[in-house]
């Protein structure tokens, strides 16, 4: 495999969300060679989509993607509410250029055990959601997300699960692959290659680390922790994947309390080291 370099990294905006807003981020994207970005909402809607655009697009950046979507089972129903905001998200993807729209989807309502219906409720929303981006030209990405969230954060945990609901629901939808997510899961290569070329939508890279200290916020940086990141990486490439390599770590007590800029250099060498 070739060596990323810097104009093959994306910047998952979360891995700096604590040092930098959204306009400092592109232009230290632009600033270390960054072939693009992923803005979180929040951070988009503070700076505003169409400036946002104007910034990213004059920087030269892409847009991996956007984060996030879904969260459908956030009010105990599929709401009108939570069906709009899922329709504001698809309209902010399409406006900054997003490569895809990234959906954590949403866990268990509040006081429910029903793990049936609270996947059942996802794939509707997905399905409304998908009926509307296809409209605009939007892609959905499921992001399966680790077991330990299906609770509160997502219940679609595994490749599988992801792609079952893709091929249900037809085209435009796929799924973001997030090694953090992924690396356990001993059907992970095969789920890749069910997925191919057109539904592996997004590759995030960063590490899991041993001991895990915080189920959110103590991610790794790539090479850090143990996760074959090459591995997987080969994986979504022999499938034709070509897109950003996005890197995103959620880090408390680590990378969120250091310079941005040496974050950057550290990701750039990680990258060319041990991905």
């Amino acid at each position: 495999m070739a060596v990323i370099t810097p104009e093959r990294l994306s910047l998952n905006t979360a891995t700096t969300r604590a040092q930098w807003k959204l306009d400092q981020a592109i232009e230290g994207c632009a600033r270390h060679g960054f072939g693009g970005l992923s803005p979180w909402r929040d951070q988009l809607q503070a700076l505003g989509a169409e400036k946002a655009a104007r910034q990213i697009r004059d920087a030269g950046l892409a847009v991996s993607g956007l984060c996030r979507g879904g969260w459908y089972t956030a009010e105990g129903a599929l709401t009108d509410a939570v069906l709009e905001d899922n329709r504001l998200a698809v309209d902010e993807a399409a406006t900054i250029g997003a490569e895809c729209l990234v959906m954590v989807v949403g866990g268990l309502p509040k006081g429910s055990r029903d793990l049936d219906g609270a996947r059942a409720m996802i794939e509707e929303g997905l399905a409304k959601t998908l009926d509307y981006a296809r409209t605009v030209g939007v892609k959905i990405a499921i992001e399966p997300l680790h077991p330990m969230y299906a609770a509160d954060r997502a219940a679609v945990n595994t490749m599988a699960q992801a792609l079952d609901i893709c091929d249900r629901l037809g085209d435009g939808i796929g799924v973001a692959a997030d090694v953090y997510h992924i690396w356990w899961d001993p059907e992970v290569k095969a789920q890749i290659a069910r997925a191919g070329k057109a539904r592996l939508m997004a590759f995030h890279l960063c590490d899991w680390l041993v001991p895990t200290t915080d189920m959110l916020n103590d991610r790794g940086m790539m090479g850090d922790g143990v996760i074959d990141i090459p591995d997987l990486r080969a994986a979504v490439e022999a499938e034709g994947f070509s897109g950003l390599n996005e890197v995103e770590i959620f880090s408390a007590e680590n990378w969120w309390k250091r310079d941005p800029d040496a974050v950057m250099q550290v990701i750039i060498e990680r990258a060319a080291g041990c991905c």
